[in-house]
Parts: structure tokens; C-alpha cells; sequence
């Protein structure tokens, strides 16, 4: 019996399906308009794809959703939880208090319980002071009611967790199960303030993510699947619908890193620059070792300063949707703003009055789509002024992207990927698979299962060989309790970096383990 699988993943202009057989051929895939809530456009995508590719409903065994539904409850501040922010780190942080460079409509939102607690480590784990057991058993009762999610950041945390434990506990007990809490130890890296950003905006958007959950399960039943549900994260990886709910923060980049993960299996390559376009944006990120180079900078999201852990994408507003300007001058400019799922009703080629970068590559014959009749009148000056800003645009992206000055192959997938030629500076190779307009929701569909910390260890108290292996233990049950079958798992990137500057002979250790998903 065939087990088959779906991959799905949501783009700004569409959402993206497949179904792959257990070799990972594709059985079928479409493009489906992404709707304003979102949900419909996955619900019509399932729709689609089971009936084109006329499989037993019941040999679908997996379903994989690559989404931007958090993020978008971030950047539009829409349908957050009501977040209790714990920071344990009094007397030494008062100084600077929680949410200080949050944009202000989104503190009005999640700065109405915000408590800072005697507590807290030193960077070499003594305690700062002892953690204030009563007050947090008092800001549990005041808050019973009133939250539905708790972020907890304690200083030094990812150094010890003892405090965040404890605090953890004393709400459990008083407040019980119904009440998410996300410790920021298991979500942010060293550095206090966005640390603490990225739990908080892990626990405002939790109930996101729930509803997200829920409801691509139930779109599954109503066609008659019954799968194992997974969520894209953006490590290139897949967490279970319980550690989504639990860490759904690392949803967030999800659907250009599958765009990558694809990319790698469509081509067999594992070094390589990939460039995703889109219909309103073209992000590029780098393939090393069959996953995406990881971000060592604060992110950004919604405005809030973040440092968990995120892949290394640079966006370039150049899309297939992307609205093309000719001045009164004759200068031709492009963009940044996009016609996006309306391209097809708005496009010359579409007959309508807008002129896109699409019409653009039908005008010069690159590609086949709509009725290139009409653009019969379109000035040639303006068709190639157009395109060479295009490929202008993508070719300093490559350049700012790549780490030397030698030539890197590049994969292009996305829909749009027909706006760019077969040769780029900068690129040895330009490849552009079959399937490239699916890329993203076949990366969603065969991607492993995998678990990661990022712990600061002292050396001093087993050595470095037995603390290695802890940390490699540690990230091994990490992934199998995000869904990894635990015969199958083996660790795909180590790294730790000594801490100088820390007593104990302190380091950073970074391990990531994978696996396939269990049955």
C-alpha cells in the first residue's frame, strides 16, 4: 500500500499544494489564489489536489502546512492572546523595563500585565538573588481571569533555567493547564531584552496557532483524511501540531525556507544560492548542507527587536505581480508595490490596465501566460528598460548574499522564476527544476523532523566529550518530542563557540538533530 503525503505553504499571492507519492514523485499540484483569511485558500488547495490526483483519501498519511498565519497576526495585530509578561530579575533590570523599543500598538496590546520579580542568574550561574517565590504566587492569583498566556524570562536563563522552572510551576499550580507559558530558555539565545521579545510574541500568538491547527486538521476530515498533521518551521524542519502550539513563533520565515528545502531535493544539490519569486516578493537564501544558512543577527518581526534563531533571507520587492511605472520623463520604474493574487485580473496580458513585470517577460517572449496579444503595443524601450532593472535588482542581491567572490550555483523556483534569465552574474549555474512553481509546499511535504538547543555550558563540570554529548542527547529528544521517529535520528549540525569572558571555561553550544517522522 502507497502512503501519500500533502505539502502545503502560503504565499502572500498563493498558496501552494501537492500530493507526493513515499518516493516523493508528485502525484499533483496547484496554485490557488491566497484569500484574506487565509484558511480558504488552503481549504480550496486540498480541494483541488485530492480530486486531480484520484488517490485513496485513507493512503494519505501526512499533511504539512507551511504558514503565514502568525506572522500576519503579528504585523496586522490582530487576534493575539491576552499575555502576562514575568520578568525574574530584580533588583539588577530595573533599569530598563520589559517591551522598551516594542512599537507602541503593539505595547498598548501586550503591556497591560507586565511584573518584574526578584530573581535571576549571573552570567556564570550564581543566583543574582533569590527568586521571590511569594510575589509570583500573588501576581498568579491577580492574574487568574485575566490572561490566557504567560511569557516567562528569566536573566541569564539560558545559562540556568531553575528560576523559569520554578516560576513555571508556581502558575501551573495556581492558574493549571488551560493557561499557555512559554519560558524564554527553550525560545531566545543570549541577550536579555530580545530575548524576551521573542517569547512574549511566541505567547501572544499561541492561540494563532491553535486555531490554525485546528482548522487545517477539520479542513482535512471534511474531504475525508485522516492524517498526521505537521507545521513547516524555519529551520527547514517539521514540529507536531503540540510543539507548534508550544513554540509557534518558529512558524514565522517558514515559507522561504521550504521554498529552499525544495529547491534541494528538486535539483539534488546541497551548496547552492536559491531564489524564491514570488508574486510580490523574490527572497533569497543560501543551501548549506541541504538547509538554509541560519541568521546570527537580531531579527526583526512586526517591528520587534528578536534574536531567536532565523534563516539568513534577504527580500527584494520584485514579484510576478510587481507594478511596472513609466514616468513622465520615459524613466521606467518598478515596484515596490504589487498587484499580488489579482494579477490575473488586473495584468495587461489579463486584460486589465495595469502594467506588471509580467507583461514584461510575455512582451519579450520568456513566457507563455495570458494573451500576449495584447501587449502588441508596448514600446520596446520601455520592455527592456524594465527587464534589465529586474535582473539588476536580483543580480545585487545574489552579490550581497554570497561570501566570496567566486561564482555559486542558483536554483530559481516560485511562479515568478520566469521573469529571470538563464544566466546571472555572479551564478556558475542557473537551474530552474521541474516543479518550480510548487517548490515551496514540495519542501513542506518532504521535510525531516527535527529538535535544537542552544545552551551556554560550563566545561569545568564534565568535560568537554561528556558535555557534548549531553547537548547532543538534549537536542535528540528535542526532535523526537517535535514528531521524529527516535530510531531514526541523528544530529545534522554542531556548533560551540568558548566563552571567554565566562568562568567555569564557558561555551556556547548549538546542536541540531533530524529525523524522519515517526509512524
Amino acid at each position: 500500500m502507497v502512503n501519500y503525503r500533502i505539502g502545503i505553504d502560503v504565499g502572500g499571492t498563493h498558496t501552494d499544494a501537492v500530493i507526493l507519492d513515499e518516493r516523493y514523485q508528485v502525484v499533483s499540484e496547484t496554485k490557488e489564489p491566497t484569500t484574506e483569511d487565509v484558511s480558504t485558500g488552503i481549504y480550496n488547495a486540498i480541494k483541488k489536489i485530492i480530486a486531480m490526483a484520484n488517490v485513496p483519501k485513507e493512503q494519505i498519511k501526512y499533511a504539512m502546512l507551511g504558514t503565514t498565519h502568525c506572522t500576519n497576526a503579528i504585523v496586522e495585530r490582530k487576534r493575539l492572546n491576552k499575555v502576562a509578561v514575568i520578568r525574574i530579575g530584580a533588583p539588577a533590570t530595573l533599569g530598563i523595563k520589559p517591551l522598551v523599543g516594542v512599537p507602541e500598538d503593539l505595547r498598548v496590546i501586550l503591556g497591560k500585565y507586565v511584573y518584574i520579580v526578584r530573581g535571576g542568574n549571573e552570567y556564570d550561574g550564581r543566583e543574582i538573588t533569590e527568586l521571590d517565590r511569594g510575589h509570583l504566587l500573588e501576581i498568579a492569583n491577580e492574574l487568574k481571569g485575566n490572561v490566557d498566556s504567560i511569557a516567562i524570562t528569566s536573566v541569564f536563563s539560558p545559562v540556568s533555567t531553575n528560576h523559569e522552572h520554578e516560576a513555571q510551576q508556581i502558575f501551573r499550580e495556581v492558574l493549571g493547564d488551560e493557561v499557555a507559558i512559554s519560558l524564554s530558555s527553550e525560545i531566545g539565545n543570549v541577550g536579555l531584552l530580545e530575548r524576551e521579545n521573542a517569547t512574549i510574541l511566541n505567547a501572544a500568538v499561541v492561540n494563532v496557532a491553535r486555531s490554525t491547527a485546528n482548522g487545517f486538521v477539520n479542513a482535512l476530515k471534511e474531504e475525508g483524511v485522516h492524517a498526521k498533521v505537521f507545521f513547516g518551521q524555519n529551520d527547514g524542519t517539521l514540529m507536531s501540531v503540540e510543539y507548534t502550539v508550544k513554540y509557534p513563533i518558529l512558524t514565522i520565515a517558514c515559507g522561504p525556507t521550504n521554498s529552499i528545502r525544495g529547491a534541494s531535493y528538486l535539483t539534488n544539490q546541497s551548496e547552492a544560492l536559491v531564489i524564491d519569486v514570488g508574486g510580490t516578493t523574490t527572497d533569497i537564501g543560501v543551501l548549506v548542507n541541504s538547509f538554509p544558512r541560519q541568521s546570527s543577527l537580531a531579527v526583526d518581526i512586526g517591528g520587534v527587536r528578536t534574536n531567536f534563531r532565523m534563516p539568513d533571507i534577504t527580500s527584494v520587492g520584485i514579484g510576478g505581480g510587481t507594478i511596472v511605472r513609466v514616468q513622465e520623463d520615459g524613466n521606467v520604474s518598478l515596484g515596490p508595490d504589487s498587484v499580488g493574487y489579482r494579477l490575473q485580473q488586473e495584468a495587461y496580458v489579463f486584460g486589465g490596465d495595469t502594467l506588471t513585470t509580467t507583461d514584461i517577460v510575455v512582451a519579450k517572449g520568456m513566457a507563455d501566460i495570458g494573451d500576449s496579444s495584447k501587449l502588441k503595443d508596448l514600446d520596446e524601450n520601455i520592455i527592456e528598460e524594465a527587464f534589465n532593472q529586474i535582473v539588476e535588482k536580483v543580480e545585487e542581491a545574489i552579490d550581497r548574499m554570497k561570501t566570496s567572490a567566486d561564482p555559486i550555483p542558483v536554483i530559481l523556483v516560485g511562479g515568478g522564476s520566469v521573469l529571470l534569465p538563464e544566466q546571472l552574474k555572479g551564478a556558475s549555474t542557473v537551474h530552474r527544476p521541474n516543479h518550480y512553481g510548487v517548490a515551496n509546499a514540495i519542501g513542506s511535504a518532504i521535510s525531516q523532523v527535527s529538535g535544537q538547543i542552544e545552551r551556554v555550558f560550563a566545561l569545568d563540570e564534565l568535560g568537554r566529550e561528556q558535555t557534548l554529548e549531553l547537548a547532543k542527547n538534549m537536542a535528540i529528544k528535542e526532535a523526537v518530542s517535535a514528531g521524529a521517529d527516535s530510531n531514526d535520528v541523528e544530529v545534522v549540525d554542531l556548533e560551540d563557540v568558548p566563552l571567554a569572558y565566562l568562568p567555569g571555561n564557558a561555551t556556547r553550544i548549538r546542536v541540531k538533530a533530524a529525523g524522519v517522522l515517526a509512524e
